[in-house]
Order: C-alpha cells, then sequence, then structure tokens
C-alpha cells in the first residue's frame, strides 16, 4: 500500500479533506519566515510539537539576503527536515503564509524562479510522510516561530553567526550548521548562504536526495 498522501479529487496535495488514517503520533511544526527589507536579510524560526501538545524543539536560522517568501519555504523544509532525521512519520504544517499554503495544497501556481526548487523539495519530502497537513494560521497563533525568526535576525546583526537546532549546541563544542547543495559539472553549489569567518575549516558529510 502506498504511504504517499492522497491526491484530492480536484488535483490539489494535502488539502482539508485529506483521508483519516490511524496515526498513533502527530508532530505539529508552527513555522515562520522573515525578511528586513523584502529582499534583506533574512531569517526563518520552526517550532516542533509532539502529540501531547510538548514543544521537542525549537528552530531558528539566519539565510542571508532574501525575500519573506523564500524565507517561509526554508522553515518548511527544515521542519519537514527535522521530522525525516527524527523518524517522524505523520506531521502538520501550520503557517501564516497564506502563499506558501496555498501553494502546496496545489491551490496557487509557483511562478517564482527562486520558490520553484524550495517547491518542488518541500513537496517531495512531504510526499514522504504517511501524513502531512499544512494549514493557514493568523499572525497571532503563530508568534512563537515568529519570534525565533526575529530572533535570528537579531543575533545575526550584533555579530553572532547562523543559528540551528538550539537544543544541540552546546558551549566549546563544534556548531553542526545543516545546509542545501545542488550538485553540478563536479561542484557542489550550496543553496543558502553560510556566514563562516575566513580560514573556517569544514567537514561536509553527504547525503543524497533523488
Amino acid at each position: 500500500m502506498s504511504k504517499r498522501p492522497a491526491m484530492l479529487k480536484g488535483g490539489g496535495l494535502f488539502g482539508d479533506h485529506e483521508p483519516e488514517r490511524k496515526i498513533t503520533a502527530v508532530h505539529q511544526a508552527n513555522i515562520d519566515g522573515g525578511s528586513r527589507g523584502n529582499p534583506g536579510p533574512a531569517a526563518y524560526g520552526v517550532v516542533v510539537r509532539d502529540a501531547r501538545g510538548e514543544v521537542v524543539a525549537r528552530l531558528k536560522k539566519y539565510i542571508g539576503q532574501n525575500t519573506n517568501n523564500v524565507a517561509e519555504y526554508f522553515g518548511l523544509i527544515a521542519a519537514l527536515d527535522y521530522a525525516e532525521s527524527h523518524g517522524i512519520r505523520a506531521l502538520r504544517i501550520e503557517s501564516d503564509s497564506e502563499l506558501l499554503v496555498k501553494q502546496m495544497r496545489g491551490q496557487y501556481k509557483v511562478k517564482s524562479a527562486d520558490l520553484r526548487p524550495l517547491y518542488e523539495r518541500a513537496r517531495k519530502m512531504a510526499q514522504g510522510l504517511e501524513s502531512f497537513r499544512i494549514n493557514h494560521v493568523y499572525r497571532e497563533q503563530n508568534r512563537e516561530a515568529d519570534a525565533l525568526a526575529n530572533q535570528a535576525l537579531d543575533e545575526t546583526s550584533k555579530g553572532g553567526g547562523s543559528a540551528t537546532n538550539t537544543s544541540e549546541n552546546a558551549p566549546g563544542k563544534p556548531t553542526a550548521i545543516r545546509c542545501f547543495a545542488r550538485y553540478k559539472d563536479g561542484v557542489l553549489q550550496l543553496q543558502e548562504p553560510l556566514d563562516l569567518p575566513d580560514g573556517a575549516h569544514v567537514e561536509i558529510m553527504v547525503r543524497v536526495r533523488k
């Protein structure tokens, strides 16, 4: 039996009328992305809760000069990547970006060349879950994720580096930064900027996604 989310009759994906499934643990992720200048310094924030409603992760990261919409997609991909790496099979996303939600549901076309590859990546990752839903919420219901995105921007403006999962970093230990890259003509091309000092030594571990 296929584990991919069912397509709606109207052709949309991840809509309101997804067939009921017996899922034992549905995690929820509130996501937000922002840009000061649009385009300008941008970051995302993600709050992940388990089936009991307890916060299990707070993610935030500065992603360089980008638009609000790009930052929103990076937040979505970060939530999906967290689910994949932690064995989460059922995920519900809440976002205050109507554009992102309706694009992921197939209600809006993705015309932007900047958003298209991010949309394709997010869609493919979501299809790998047993259950995936994405809903639009008002900004007031998304305050925690918004606050994390703004924290990442504030830390960067004060000279801090990129922020990642706050539960994984400890003083005196190397910082692990997750980023995406595309392999082309023998070269790994980063799809997001890395705030690293000149001369920094970097260890690369490659996980191929087809």
